[in-house]
């Protein structure tokens, strides 16, 4: 018996599972056979299909530390959630596009987007603009705290919230989520007898830094309020945001 069936598919039926299995290796090869060159037409092989439901593979991120062994059909469904899969660059100051683990993007951060890098889980930090009527979607700063033998990164920056602008800070892990969840911080802004406080748990990097950000998931601080802080004619942003992280237990 020939292992190349005919499908005679209705048209309005649903697309049978074996199209979304092969789909992808047909169009690779232009419908075409790649060992005797004729047109496949609208065929399946089962003795192939049987035989990839039998594979079992290793992850493709084997050589970053997960050691998976994983059937053919369920492989492509893990390495896009693997733990071990690379990172994103989280600088959101410029559309970087490097990616890799963690020790190489702390290397990246310091070596060419100069971040600055401190060791401790408190931090006092004094964020100046001269003209703070000029908003933009960019980041002021980001600046990496290694604390409990981990990485964190602190963002501050101003943008428009609809037509109000806002300035605000958050902090991210330099790991997943399931690590993120052991850790709390806290932040806090303010002046003239008044202040703003913020606790929370670090998002991980996994999250982009515009899906946080979007999420107002920190402390924000509308700017009315943050010329306030600054004191003076207001002429000038002068904001001192303090924090700490703890591990939880």
């Amino acid at each position: 018996m020939s292992c190349m069936q005919k499908l005679d598919v209705p048209a309005n039926s649903p697309e049978p599972k074996w199209t979304r299995r092969c789909l992808n290796c047909k169009n690779r090869v232009h419908n075409c056979c790649p060992s005797c060159r004729y047109d496949l037409g609208n065929i399946r092989c089962l003795a192939l299909e049987r035989f990839a439901e039998s594979l079992e593979l290793p992850c493709k991120y084997h050589s970053l530390g997960c050691h998976e062994i994983l059937p053919y059909y369920s492989k492509l469904k893990h390495e896009q959630h693997c733990q071990f899969r690379p990172y994103n660059c989280p600088y959101a100051g410029s559309d970087c596009s490097i990616t890799g683990d963690i020790p190489t993007l702390i290397a990246h951060l310091k070596d060419d987007h100069k971040v600055d890098m401190h060791d401790g889980c408190t931090f006092n930090h004094r964020y100046v603009k001269l003209n703070p009527h000029e908003v933009e979607n960019a980041t002021w700063m980001l600046t990496v705290f290694k604390c409990f033998g981990k990485q964190f990164c602190l963002h501050f920056e101003a943008f428009q919230m609809g037509m109000a602008p806002v300035y605000m800070a958050f902090l991210r892990f330099m790991g997943d989520d399931s690590e993120a969840k052991k850790f709390s911080y806290c932040l806090e802004v303010g002046a003239n007898g008044r202040k703003l406080t913020w606790q929370g748990i670090p998002r991980s990097i996994r999250d982009s830094h515009r899906k946080v950000r979007d999420s107002q998931d920190g402390l924000v601080v509308q700017r009315n309020l943050a010329l306030y802080f600054s004191g003076g004619d207001r002429q000038e942003l002068k904001l001192r945001v303090t924090g700490r992280i703890w591990k939880e237990a």
